[in-house]
């Protein structure tokens, strides 16, 4: 394969909203179909700024590159879904003991002065060394959010629901935009410690700015690890746990990782934002699935945030507080 070629299906968004249906309908059926056949795409003409990337990258390293003792003070060791820094080792992924070699921030959704959504998500935490990192990564959380839904829209109508079906179960979910920060690998660790091991993602889909460097690889249909190249401009998407829960497996959470190799011991970053139903948001699977799917139902029925707490507990955050 030429180097600067991907290697999963790439999907130009800005068809999704031409005038002409039949260009719209083939960029719905290649994000569905690419999520269905391969659970991973990459997007092209996505909307999101290069700049506001380019910034968020720029406000991440400027915190990350603090002495330990700084980011440590922003670290909540409660367990629950965490806000603010977490640091390396805290996290494995399902089934797997030893931690990945990444630290990382989470901003989520800003909490809501009134109403009920205010006690359902934890307040963001800010760092003060960095000027610019909240306005920053808010601004990139509202945009990568508005390009959700138009993926949402086109998984949704692809499996014949109503247009805004997916998109309105993620209105004032609890979405994620974590900044992950890989160090260097040290010479001598073992190849069997990952930067991130094998794992699928838990939520609807994840949209993955490109990252500072590769590493990520996808398991294919033939049980082979196969690597996503990292091209300037391409959000790399893919489908989440509750996703494949709630269309009976049609969508594919695929599993990937982020390699610790001989080729890759430089410093990376990384961001994915992590897009999250309602916690009350039903994922038993839906009739039009089961129709795609063989008709028997494929999960037990759970609720978003049921089945968000179960995963917390697994990958060592244990449950909400």
């Amino acid at each position: 394969m030429a180097p600067n070629q991907q290697t999963i299906p790439v999907v130009d968004l800005s068809d999704f909203h031409s005038p002409v249906l039949t260009v719209r309908q083939a960029c719905i059926d290649a994000i569905g179909r690419g999520l269905h056949e391969v659970g991973f795409i990459s997007v092209i003409q996505h909307g999101v700024s290069q700049e506001l990337i380019d910034r968020a990258y720029k406000v991440a390293g400027d915190f990350f590159l603090q002495p330990a003792e700084i980011k440590q003070r922003y670290e909540n060791l409660l367990p629950g879904d965490p806000r603010g820094f977490s640091s390396m080792g805290r996290e494995h992924v399902k089934n797997v003991d030893a931690p990945d070699l990444k630290e990382f921030w989470h901003t989520g959704r800003e909490t809501l002065e009134t109403g009920a959504q205010q006690t359902l998500y934890p307040a963001n935490i800010w760092p003060t060394e960095v000027i610019g990192y909240r306005e920053t990564m808010l601004e990139l959380y509202g945009q990568l959010e508005e390009c959700a839904c138009y993926l949402l829209e086109a998984c949704a109508m692809h499996i014949g629901l109503p247009q805004f079906f997916m998109c309105e179960r993620v209105t004032d979910g609890n979405s994620t935009l974590r900044v992950a920060h890989y160090p260097p690998v040290p010479e001598g660790t073992a190849p069997s410690t990952f930067r991130s091991a094998p794992h699928e993602d838990i939520d609807f889909i994840t949209l993955l700015c490109e990252a500072t460097g590769d590493g990520l690889e996808i398991l294919d249909k033939n049980n082979q690890w196969l690597p996503v190249r990292n091209f300037p401009g391409q959000i790399i998407v893919n489908a989440g746990d509750m996703l494949q829960n709630l269309t009976n497996g049609y969508y594919k959470s695929t599993t990937h990782r982020v390699t610790n190799n001989n080729l890759d011991r430089n410093r990376r970053f990384s961001m994915p934002f992590f897009v999250h139903p309602r916690s009350d948001v039903d994922l038993q699977p839906l009739p039009e699935a089961l129709a795609l799917t063989g008709g028997v139902s494929q999960y037990l029925p759970t609720t978003a945030g049921s089945y968000f707490e179960e995963r917390l507990n697994e990958i060592g955050f244990g449950p909400p507080a």
